[in-house]
C-alpha cells in the first residue's frame, strides 16, 4: 500500500475545513456519550440536533493482514461486496435504494481492522440503517459483481505495476517485514486474487464481523435513546464471537541500507523509515510532536526545508508515525529526478542524524505544539469525521475523555522529552530506503522484482 502524500493530506485537510461544521466553541471538543443497547451493544455518540444528517461509522478488529497466503486480497474483494446485493436485494436493486434515500453506505479494509460507514439524512435513517444490517448479515456475494469487482480490482493490481509510488511502498515493507502479513500488500496479486471465490467472501464476512470485535461512532441527529435502539436493529443479528486470532508481533529487523528496483521512469521514488513506536507507548506524544519538526510539518519540517526550500530537490517530502496493531513504524517519502536521488537521501540521513544527536530548540518545539493544538479542532468539522475519530479513539483504548485532555499531552512535551526520544527512536543506521526508478550514483543493492 502507498503512503499517503503530504499533498495528499493537506488537501483532505482543506476539504473537510470547508465544511465548517460548528460545535461548542471553536476550540471545543464535542461531548461524547457511551451508549449500550438493551442488548448489550456499544458505541459512543456525539449528539448534534441542529443537521438534519446522521453519520455512523463502525470497525471490526482484524483486517486483511489476517487474509490467508494463499488469498491474499480476500478482505479487500469482501469488503467491496457487501453492499453489491444483500438479503432479498440483487446489487443494482440494493444500490438502487441507497441511492433513491440520498444515502452513503460502504465498507473497507485496512491491515488491522475491516470499516464500514453509513451517512443519510434523518428522515431516511431507519431504511439507510436496515440496508447496513443486511449488507452485515445478508450479503449475497452473487457472481456477477463478485466477478467485476474481480475484474476491477485486477485493473488497479495491473496499474499498480507501473506505478513507482506503490512499487517503492510494496518492497519497503517487504524489506521491513519481510514475512510478516504487514509485507503483504492487502490488495493481494494476481494470482491469489483470480483463485478467490463466493465462500471465500463470505468465510470472510462470518469470520470478522462479529459482535465482540466492533466499535461503533455515530454524530448527528440522533439521540442517546434512539441509538441504544438501533444498535441492536443493525447490530443485534451479527454472530457473537469472531473467529479466533492472533497476528505475531512485526519482526525488528535492524536494517538500514537501500535497495533499488530498476524501473524505466525519469523520477525515482523512495521510500524509506525503520521500526517505531505503537500508539500505547508513553513516548507517543513526545515521538508525534518530534514527527513534526522533522518530516510531518509539511512546509515547516527540516526535511521540507533541506529538501525543498534549500535546494530545490523535490516538490515534497515527509515522514509520519504509523503505530498498527503489531509493531510500530516511522515512514516517510520522496519523489526527486534520478540524477538527485542519491543527494536526497544523503540529506534525509543527515537530517536524522542530527535530530537524533541535538534535538530540536526551543522555538521549533514551541511553533509544533502551536500547529499540532490549534489545528485540532479542524479534526471536528464534518459528522464523518468525528465518527471516524470516535472509531478511532475506542480502537486505540484512549479513553472517553480523550479529546479533552490530548492537546494537554501535546502541551506537556518538553525539549529534554525530544531529545530523549529522537535518542531513543530515530538511528541512521537502521534507516532503510527502498528506491523505484533509475537513480545515478546510488549505492545499493539491485533487485530485479519484488517477492
Amino acid at each position: 500500500m502507498a503512503l499517503l502524500s503530504r499533498r495528499q493530506a493537506l488537501a483532505a485537510m482543506a476539504g473537510f475545513a470547508a465544511l465548517g461544521l460548528p460545535w461548542r466553541g471553536a476550540d471545543a471538543a464535542p461531548r461524547i456519550e457511551r451508549v449500550v443497547s438493551p442488548g448489550g451493544i456499544a458505541a459512543w455518540l456525539v449528539s448534534d440536533r441542529r443537521i438534519p444528517v446522521v453519520s455512523m461509522q463502525m470497525a471490526f478488529r482484524g483486517g486483511a493482514a489476517l487474509d490467508p497466503a494463499e488469498k491474499l486480497g480476500r478482505a479487500n474483494l469482501a469488503t467491496q461486496l457487501l453492499d453489491e446485493g444483500a438479503g432479498p436485494y440483487d446489487s443494482q436493486e440494493f444500490q438502487r435504494r441507497v441511492e433513491d434515500i440520498s444515502a452513503s453506505l460502504g465498507f473497507d479494509d485496512g491491515r488491522d481492522t475491516t470499516g464500514g460507514w453509513v451517512k443519510t439524512l434523518s428522515r431516511h435513517r431507519p431504511e439507510a440503517f436496515d440496508l447496513l444490517r443486511l449488507a452485515m448479515t445478508a450479503p449475497r456475494f452473487d457472481a456477477e459483481p463478485l466477478e467485476r469487482a474481480r475484474s476491477a480490482v485486477l485493473g488497479r493490481l495491473k496499474r499498480n505495476g507501473e506505478d513507482p509510488d506503490y512499487l517503492a511502498g510494496r518492497l519497503w515493507w517487504r524489506r521491513m517485514a519481510g514475512d510478516h502479513p504487514y509485507a503483504r500488500p492487502g490488495s493481494g496479486v494476481p494470482r491469489t486474487v483470480e483463485k478467490i471465490s463466493a465462500e471465500d467472501v463470505r468465510a470472510f464476512a462470518g469470520e470478522r464481523l462479529a459482535r465482540d470485535n466492533l466499535v461503533v461512532g455515530c454524530v448527528g441527529d440522533i439521540s442517546a435513546g434512539e441509538l441504544a435502539g438501533a444498535l441492536d436493529a443493525v447490530f443485534g443479528a451479527l454472530p457473537a464471537r469472531a473467529a479466533p486470532w492472533r497476528l505475531p508481533a512485526a519482526p525488528l529487523r535492524a536494517l538500514g541500507g537501500t535497495v533499488v528496483l530498476e524501473r524505466p521512469v525519469s523520477q525515482s521514488v523512495a521510500s524509506f523509515g525503520h521500526v517505531g513506536i505503537k500508539r500505547g507507548d508513553p513516548d507517543y506524544y513526545t515521538a508525534f510532536v518530534m514527527n513534526h519538526i522533522l518530516g510531518g510539518g509539511s512546509f515547516s519540517s527540516r526535511l521540507y526545508q533541506e529538501v525543498r526550500e534549500r535546494r530545490g530537490l523535490a516538490y515534497s517530502i515527509y515522514t509520519v508515525l504509523n503505530p498498527l496493531d503489531a509493531g510500530g513504524f516511522v515512514q516517510g517519502g520522496v519523489a526527486t529526478q534520478n540524477a538527485r536521488m542519491a543527494e536526497t537521501i544523503a540529506i534525509v540521513r543527515d537530517q536524522w542524524r542530527r535530530m537524533a544527536g541535538e534535538g530540536a530548540s526551543t522555538a521549533e518545539i514551541a511553533d509544533a505544539k502551536s500547529f499540532l493544538t490549534g489545528s485540532f479542532p479542524l479534526q471536528f468539522d464534518s459528522t464523518d469525521r468525528i465518527a471516524r475519530l470516535l472509531v478511532s479513539i475506542q480502537l486505540d483504548d484512549l479513553g472517553l475523555d480523550y479529546l479533552d485532555r490530548r492537546n494537554a499531552f501535546i502541551e506537556a512535551v518538553s525539549g529534554s522529552d525530544v531529545a530523549r526520544v529522537a535518542r531513543r527512536l530515530l538511528d541512521p543506521a537502521q534507516l532503510t530506503f527502498a528506491v523505484v526508478g533509475q537513480p545515478a550514483g546510488l549505492e545499493a543493492e539491485r533487485v530485479d522484482a519484488i517477492e
